[in-house]
């Protein structure tokens, strides 16, 4: 029996990977992002990627994220 309706959207497993392209459209960039499962993840932190040249490590988990334009 799964515990999501059909119709209701997939989640990302939070921290399921390592590394993660984004987009302008997903800023400001937050770990976990919106869309993944929270439940075993870590507190939410925003992370300056655009300030960093790009390319940013969450401190926490240590996903790498990568800009692409």
């Amino acid at each position: 029996m799964s515990s999501q309706p059909s119709s209701a959207p997939k989640l990302i497993a939070a921290n399921a990977e390592n590394r993660y392209e984004v987009t302008r459209a997903d800023l400001p960039l937050s770990c976990p992002m919106p869309g993944m499962a929270l439940w075993n993840s870590h507190p939410k932190v925003y992370l300056p990627i655009e300030d960093e040249g790009g390319e940013s490590v969450c401190e926490y988990c240590g996903a790498h994220y990568v800009l692409r334009d």
